[in-house]
């Protein structure tokens, strides 16, 4: 395990003091034993009097740095730097640095608060674009000042961070419970295949895809995981491995190109990923390289999952021809942790994502259920 300070935009307590917030957080939501659930999992973000605090996790697997953010603005900046990441964990992020950033308002106009508070949000939602669970906490957000009407703009401030804690609350519960919900799909003694990093570090604590795996474990399921590298910015090898290790989980980290190859040894039984967007018919934005994974799990007759809370649901998206994807600086491409692998003049492409399409996914799993295709009918109940 990697050294664990802080360091920053301003200093943080670091050691067993993060532990311990950790705990008072969910006693004070009579959730302790919602803690023993997570309490072995790093801490991905949380509120600390005056500041957002993170989990710098492009330092990660050999350091475990804190960022102690003080402004919206720092917390914008450590979303798009990827400093924090995963689509559950940018929307908390997010929330959290709306209410940091409201509290930094110095007015008594009820329409100058407003139009500043207007300009934070579009600070977060600039971010990164892709991630349909950023745009659903801004609203949250937005629907708390809606309703805020007549009241002094003293508790409009309490009241934003009321929500965004409990959006990071709620995040966990949820993740909780898609494990419990997908736990069961995973053949006893199978070996999974995940890609990027879809654990604690992807959510306010626990994970989605991984946290299905995390579930599994703990029901008894001797599973083994692949890892997926995941280029060009390695959240499988720098964070999932971190993470499977710390849950003593068995695990094997492979390259992102030799996936067909041990599918074709029957060596995968299943794989299972996260999602950053799901259009309402079932098609879904998720790391660059899932949808490569599908078309070979479709090839081989092998399940290919989905787990994602249902706030990735994007209403607004028929289809996944419609999703945004972002594209990222080349330099992730050309370089990696820092040294450059191409020569200097090597023109790179780096979208972030792909799309996978609904026919290759074998059930959606989330919070309120397992969703098998055709996908649309009860995407729209939700």
């Amino acid at each position: 395990m990697g050294r664990r300070r802080t360091e920053s935009v301003g200093a943080v307590k670091s050691g067993s003091s993060h532990r311990r917030g950790f705990i008072k957080f969910f006693q004070d939501d009579n959730g302790e034993r919602l803690y023993d659930r997570i309490g072995r999992l790093p801490r991905t973000l949380y509120w600390d009097g005056d500041a957002v605090v993170i989990l710098d996790q492009t330092r990660l697997p050999h350091r475990e740095v804190y960022i102690r953010c003080k402004t919206y603005r720092q917390v914008a900046r450590a979303i798009r730097n990827m400093n924090i990441r995963g689509a559950p964990a940018i929307g908390v992020a997010a929330a959290l640095g709306i209410a940091l950033g409201c509290r930094g308002i110095r007015t008594k106009n009820p329409r100058v608060f407003r139009n500043r508070f207007e300009r934070i949000c579009q600070a977060m939602a600039q971010t990164r674009p892709t991630a349909v669970n950023l745009f659903w906490s801004i609203q949250r957000m937005r629907k708390v000042i809606d309703s805020c009407e007549g009241f002094i703009l003293r508790d409009v401030g309490s009241r934003l961070l009321v929500e965004a804690q409990n959006i990071l609350k709620e995040d966990i519960r949820i993740n909780l419970q898609i494990g419990a919900n997908g736990a069961e799909l995973i053949p006893r003694g199978a070996s999974v295949l995940t890609h990027c990093n879809t654990g604690s570090l992807a959510t306010a604590g626990y994970g989605t895809a991984l946290g299905v795996i995390c579930t599994a474990w703990e029901r008894g399921n001797p599973l083994k995981v692949m890892v997926g590298e995941t280029r060009p910015f390695l959240q499988g090898a720098r964070l999932t491995t971190w993470e499977l290790a710390r849950a003593g989980i068995p695990h094997t980290l492979i390259t992102d190109s030799m996936a067909g190859h041990f599918m074709q040894k029957d060596e995968l039984q299943l794989v299972l990923v996260g999602a950053d967007r799901i259009a309402l018919n079932g098609d879904a934005a998720n790391k660059i390289g899932t949808y490569t994974l599908s078309v070979l799990a479709r090839e081989h007759g092998i399940p290919f999952y989905l787990a994602a809370p249902t706030s990735t649901i994007d209403p607004a998206i028929p289809s996944g021809d419609r999703i945004p994807i972002e594209e990222r600086d080349p330099c992730e491409v050309t370089h990696i942790l820092g040294k450059t692998v191409a020569p200097r003049e090597t023109p790179a492409r780096n979208p972030a994502f792909d799309v996978t399409p609904a026919r290759n996914i074998t059930a959606i799993i989330t919070e309120r259920g397992v969703f098998r295709p055709p996908f649309e009918k009860a995407l729209r109940a939700i």
